[in-house]
C-alpha cells in the first residue's frame, strides 16, 4: 500500500478533529442526536459488555498474535502484532494529548437531561475507547483483508462507538473524532511498518 503524504494526512486529521471540537452551532445537532440515543436508564447489558471489550481487545489482539508468532516461528505474524501494537500506542498517545488540549466536558456534566451509566472521570473529546477500538479493527483490517474479518472488526468498531453515546459518556462528535484518530493512527502505523519491515 502507497501511504499519501504523511503531512498531508496529519494536517486534516488535526483539521478535522479541531474543527469538530470547537464549540459552534453544530452542538445543537451534536447533544440531541446524543438525547436521542442515551436512554433514561442506559442499563442493557449488551452495550454495557461491547463498551467495557474496547481496551483489553485492543491489548489482547497483538499481545495474543505476538504469542502465537513465537510459539510457531512466525515472523511475519510477530510484525503484524508490532504492527498492531504501533497503532494502540499512536492511538493512545494521541487520544492523551487530544484530550488535555480541547478540555472538552463530558456530556452529562454539562446538561442534566443526560443519564450516564456511570460517573467517569476524564475529558471527553475524543472518546478513547471508540480511538483504540477502530486503530484495533482498522489496524486489523489492514493485515487480513478478507471481508469475514474486515465486517465484524468494523461491526465491533461501530458498537464501542454507538455504546458509549447509548451509555451518556460522549457525544457523537467524540465518538467521530474518536474513529478518525483511531483508523489515523493505524494508517500511520501501518506505512511506518511498510517502512521498517520489508
Amino acid at each position: 500500500m502507497k501511504f499519501p503524504n504523511i503531512k498531508s494526512f496529519t494536517g486534516i486529521l488535526v483539521a478535522g478533529c479541531f474543527f469538530i471540537g470547537i464549540k459552534t452551532n453544530a452542538q445543537n445537532w451534536d447533544i440531541n442526536l446524543l438525547r436521542d440515543i442515551n436512554p433514561q436508564h442506559p442499563n442493557s447489558f449488551i452495550w454495557k459488555g461491547v463498551s467495557s471489550s474496547a481496551y483489553p481487545v485492543s491489548i489482547a489482539l497483538p499481545v495474543g498474535l505476538f504469542v502465537e508468532s513465537k510459539i510457531n516461528h512466525d515472523k511475519k505474524n510477530e510484525y503484524r502484532a508490532y504492527e498492531i501494537a504501533g497503532s494502540i500506542v499512536l492511538a493512545a498517545g494521541a487520544t492523551t494529548v487530544m484530550k488535555l488540549v480541547f478540555d472538552r466536558k463530558r456530556p452529562f456534566q454539562k446538561y442534566n437531561d443526560v443519564f450516564p451509566h456511570r460517573y467517569e472521570d476524564g475529558k471527553s473529546f475524543p472518546s478513547g475507547h471508540v480511538t483504540m477500538a477502530f486503530a484495533a479493527a482498522t489496524s486489523v483490517s489492514l493485515q487480513y483483508k478478507k471481508w469475514y474479518i474486515v465486517v465484524p472488526a468494523y461491526a465491533w468498531a461501530a458498537g464501542v462507538g454507538y455504546s458509549r453515546m447509548y451509555l451518556g459518556e460522549h457525544y457523537p462528535t467524540d465518538v467521530i473524532a474518536g474513529a478518525v484518530t483511531g483508523a489515523g493512527s493505524a494508517l500511520i502505523s501501518h506505512w511506518i511498518s511498510k517502512k521498517i519491515f520489508k
